[in-house]
């Protein structure tokens, strides 16, 4: 992926891609889902109907937007149960080769993702993988939203001073399992690979 002295930055997300936690996912869900009555979903449920922001997501299934007290109400409980739900889930299959040798080759890699900051820091120190970014850096604020303005932070920080030498957008590529990724690099000109898992 080298054309001259350019060279490929990736863009990696966390939930779902790197972290294999889908079911862990789909059980706080369901979780947030019995605050407000609804019925358990499916692993086929959840990938038909998912999206960015989340409230819209719980939408498809409550056939309006959930109230504010709803929301953090649901937001509060899907945390929780996700925090003790997420401590079994493992890396992706062959993540850790596949980031060891992207990085022996010489080249760069961050992380981007909307799990909490101050949670995903320790987490991704904790499978041992941290090393292998240049920059590893979670949500702050709300959660809720659109990755698109987090993405514009993280490109300025890779662009600027300690960050990326030569980075510019048209020569990164986010990975992510979301169409949200997906929006998010095209909002700063870069490239994107969606993994379904």
């Amino acid at each position: 992926m080298t054309s001259g002295t350019t060279r490929t930055h990736l863009v990696w997300d966390w939930n779902g891609t790197l972290l294999d936690d889908t079911h862990a996912v789909i059980q706080a869900t369901n979780a947030a889902f019995a605050e407000v009555e609804l019925e358990p979903i499916t692993l086929e449920q959840y990938r038909e109907m998912y999206t960015i922001p989340i409230p819209r997501f719980y939408e498809r299934f409550l056939g309006r937007l959930p109230t504010e007290a709803e929301w953090e109400r649901m937001d509060e409980i899907f945390h929780r149960y996700y925090a003790e739900q997420r401590a079994a889930c493992g890396l992706t299959a062959g993540v850790e080769e596949l980031l060891h040798q992207w990085q022996r080759a010489g080249r760069s890699q961050s992380l981007l993702s909307m799990y909490g900051h101050e949670q995903l820091v320790p987490v991704v120190r904790g499978y041992g993988i941290e090393p292998r970014f240049v920059r590893v850096e979670g949500r702050t604020g709300p959660s809720g939203g659109s990755k698109a303005l987090h993405m514009e932070e993280h490109f300025a920080a890779l662009a600027g001073a300690g960050g990326v030498d030569g980075f510019s957008p048209e020569n990164v590529v986010v990975i992510g399992d979301a169409l949200d990724d997906a929006v998010a690099a095209a909002h700063v000109g870069a490239r994107a690979v969606l993994y379904t898992g």
